[in-house]
């Protein structure tokens, strides 16, 4: 059959043997082709296999010839912080330049809690422990053996396990640097540009909050290291020197090691919103602030303003692209408002920037409806990473369809796979959220042929470019291997 053609075509192309629950969907579904198949009986049972815990409610009807695609194709994940396999995973704080385990306590959403409902089906497909959430500590034990197994089986191959687990191809890694283990064609590099957005005395930024005053320190710590890395013990004088000495070569530098975008974490420092300062403007403010202890803030954000928009700008002509956080973040004195990813349209509306693609990460919760109606511009983009791990996947697959819409063409597959606690690391959150975007992609494209909007031709185009095609067409002029 064709579809059981393609899952032998992918595993001809990659060195990685699919998981066994998808496997175990070819026996399942061919006594189901005939007619629509619940998600509990054909995705999630092929999915999760032996898992205990299995959705009792009724779940929508997905056809079967979508949900084919949909558990056949190998997905592109667009975000995540994926973890240096071993030896250097137990040590490795590379995921983040603003990791999120130090802030002050907030309310987290039900899917990052540690009695996230969707758990102990991970435990079980990832580990083979059967649990509930919360684990106590004797199975909390129990899991965290059965990982460190699976770490010293796998050795320097469990990211690449890892990912395969939740059909996953390839993962765009998010990280300061990039390590052994973590290479081409599994994983893509993406590193963190906002230290340079900050080059002058940040104490002022700092107290302006307890989550700031534990962010800039890092984002100081980072700027020096780069400094370092080309070979300097403190920023230049002039705002030229700081942009032919540290800005460009750093930029120049990532890309040549293989990065395929730059991240910006900007939204947890300052709120968005990047007025057009001239060349002129800047320089002044540089050369008068450079020295000076707690500079204005409002000079001091012309002057940020200034060198986003030059390094998204060089982004774009080292054919790299912008990524972006644009959703509620972490923290209690995150600012939500000030992460309106509307702040965002005088920068895509810059003819000087559509060169530079944007890609906004976590697709703009609160403001979803606002972010996809900024994928009209030519060169945005958005992901569905953190979206897949708070939404379920019927709330999620009525996001989805809307932007299916729209602009199928700019969607992509993401995770935001994070070592968020003990219970829900890396490893899990990357399952889950894939699992979710299969489920909610299934629910959307069957409701949308189910309504008359698609014929199935259609249908599974949409499901193949959201998995994998439309990730590989954007990275295409990106990647290194060229």
């Amino acid at each position: 059959m064709q579809w059981q053609a393609s899952i032998s075509v992918l595993a001809l192309h990659s060195r990685y043997a699919w998981p066994a629950c998808y496997c175990r969907l070819v026996a399942i579904s061919r006594s189901l082709l005939s007619s629509l198949v619940p998600v509990a009986a054909l995705l999630l049972a092929a999915q999760l296999a032996a898992q205990t815990s299995a959705p009792t409610a009724p779940l929508p009807e997905i056809d079967p010839a979508v949900a084919r695609v949909i558990v056949s194709t190998a997905a592109f994940d667009n975000h995540a912080h994926t973890l240096l396999p071993p030896p250097n995973y137990e040590t490795d704080r590379g995921f983040d330049a603003l990791p999120v385990d130090s802030m002050e306590p907030q309310t987290d959403p039900v899917g990052l809690r540690d009695d996230n409902p969707q758990l102990p089906a991970a435990w079980k497909a990832l580990w083979g422990v059967i649990a509930t959430a919360p684990l106590s500590p004797a199975a909390l034990r129990q899991v965290n053996a059965a990982r460190a197994a699976a770490r010293r089986q796998q050795g320097a191959e469990y990211g690449n396990w890892v990912i395969a687990q939740a059909g996953i191809t390839t993962q765009v890694a998010n990280r300061v640097s990039m390590g052994p283990g973590l290479a081409l064609p599994h994983f893509y590099w993406v590193p963190y540009a906002d230290a340079l957005l900050f080059p002058l005395d940040n104490a002022g930024l700092a107290a302006q909050n307890p989550d700031r005053a534990a962010f800039f320190p890092l984002e100081d710590k980072l700027r020096t290291a780069y400094l370092q890395q080309v070979h300097l013990s403190s920023v230049p004088a002039t705002l030229d020197g700081y942009l032919n000495q540290v800005v460009l070569p750093l930029l120049s530098q990532q890309r040549a090691a293989g990065a395929i975008a730059e991240k910006f974490e900007v939204a947890y420092l300052r709120s968005f919103g990047f007025a057009d300062v001239s060349h002129a403007e800047a320089a002044a403010i540089y050369a008068r602030l450079v020295h000076q202890p707690r500079p204005d803030s409002v000079a001091y954000t012309r002057l940020q303003n200034f060198l986003f928009l030059t390094i998204a700008a060089e982004c774009g002509r080292l054919g790299m692209a912008v990524h972006l956080h644009t959703c509620a973040g972490a923290g209690s004195y995150f600012d939500i408002g000030g992460a309106d990813p509307l702040r965002l349209e005088s920068a895509f509306n810059l003819p000087r920037l559509r060169k530079t693609t944007f890609v906004m990460l976590h697709g703009g919760f609160p403001q979803t409806q606002a972010a996809t109606a900024l994928l009209q511009k030519p060169n945005v983009y958005l992901d569905l990473s953190q979206e897949a791990l708070v939404y379920s996947p019927r709330t999620l697959a009525a996001t989805l369809r809307e932007r299916l819409e729209f602009y199928p063409d700019k969607v992509l597959f993401g995770t935001d796979g994070y070592p968020y606690s003990a219970s829900l690391g890396w490893e899990e959150s990357t399952w889950i959220a894939a699992r979710n975007i299969r489920t909610a992609l299934g629910i959307s494209l069957s409701g949308m042929l189910h309504d008359g909007d698609i014929d199935l031709p259609r249908a599974e185009k949409l499901a193949h470019m959201v998995l994998y095609e439309n990730a590989a067409v954007l990275y295409r002029s990106a990647d290194v291997r060229r």
